[in-house]
């Protein structure tokens, strides 16, 4: 089997952190000019894509990163509640026994990251986390890791929960997973055409090991 790079997204995808991001982004609606989100409306976004999703809030493009900051900032204090999506560990232990590299590139912090990597005993599994500041600024993070690490994109995967996981793997021209188990749903997934639609981890060895 060939040697794959692969890159997760964090918040979802590794880490089960939707209620607390959901939560937190309901204290800060006020502060920052948007709609609080009720769990009917959470079930409604979740068939959103990421664009839509800014759209249906009504916050300002120019609020989202300080948004993003301060979410961020409040996800410290949270981390050592969060764990790993169920079945997770074990497959990303699979995945490197099988002698691939795995990183992270997130939209949260670098220190977030590896604060919940070190509580849930899996910080020896990552060659690399990156992080991103900004919403739709994932291409240009791929892009750059793939000319750091010196990869060719027919090597490289990425594995995410959003819409936009998708959208900048396809620009970045990397294949991409898109995984069920966080924030967007089967549906609006499947109709970004994501090269692999999987719903628990344990596909994930299946699926990498065939690409």
């Amino acid at each position: 089997m060939t040697q794959k790079v692969i890159i997760f997204d964090f918040d979802g995808t590794i880490a089960d952190t939707v209620d607390a991001l959901v939560s937190i982004a309901n204290r800060l609606a006020q502060e920052f000019g948007y709609i609080q989100i009720t769990p009917e409306e959470l079930a409604l976004l979740r068939n959103f894509t990421s664009r839509e999703i800014i759209k249906y809030s009504g916050i300002s493009v120019f609020k989202i990163p300080f948004l993003v900051k301060k979410v961020k900032s409040e996800l410290k204090n949270k981390i050592h509640e969060f764990k790993p999506i169920p079945g997770i560990k074990e497959a990303l232990i699979e995945l490197q026994n099988d002698g691939n590299r795995l990183g992270i590139i997130t939209s949260n912090s670098k220190d977030n990251v590896r604060d919940f990597l070190q509580i849930n005993d899996l910080d020896s599994l990552f060659e690399f986390i990156y992080s991103g500041v900004t919403i739709f600024g994932k291409t240009t993070i791929i892009n750059n890791v793939l000319r750091q690490k010196q990869l060719k994109p027919q090597e490289v995967i990425y594995v995410g929960d959003e819409t936009r996981d998708i959208e900048a793997s396809k620009k970045a021209n990397i294949k991409v997973i898109a995984v069920t188990w966080g924030f967007n749903s089967q549906e609006v997934l499947s109709k970004q055409n994501p090269n692999f639609l999987i719903y628990q981890p344990s596909q994930l060895l299946e699926v990498i090991k065939n690409c």
